[in-house]
């Protein structure tokens, strides 16, 4: 088994990426997130595999002495959900995706449906903590 990690950088097109997103509505979605994160990271955004956008990187290191690198934050957007990565459990989280709207939550996921149901400033404030206490976690 390999310890290179099946996603990582690619060097494809985001915008050609993110242009081909269908339905209609949740590639508009996808741009539009695409435009918040770049702001909130002033990172330009690049391609995890196939299908994931991310912003910035870090380097992890785990107890057993595996390392690597990982985006600060990213999102898919897949068919069922759009899928932002983002650390949870800073400070203020909590109350920020109390007051989001429709999502769920996985351990480093947050799945919304259509942009239109959340609050977009709130979910800025959420990309904005977790990025700020990633990059001083890791030095990002």
């Amino acid at each position: 088994m390999s310890d290179t990690p099946a996603t990582r950088p690619t060097g494809a097109s985001v915008a050609a990426f993110l242009d081909a997103v269908e339905p209609a509505g949740r590639r508009e979605d996808a741009q539009a997130l695409h435009r918040l994160m770049a702001r909130v990271t002033g990172e330009a955004g690049e391609m995890w595999g196939p299908s994931i956008v991310g912003y910035g990187r870090y380097r992890y290191r785990y107890e057993s002495g595996r390392e690597g690198e990982w985006m600060l934050t990213g999102f898919a957007p897949r068919k069922a959900n759009m899928v932002v990565y983002i650390m949870p459990g800073f400070e203020g989280a909590e109350a920020l995706l109390a007051r989001l709207g429709r999502h769920r939550t996985g351990r480093s996921c947050l799945y919304l449906g259509r942009l239109s149901g959340v609050d977009l400033g709130v979910l800025e404030e959420l990309v904005a903590g977790s990025v700020a206490t990633m990059r001083e976690r890791h030095g990002a």
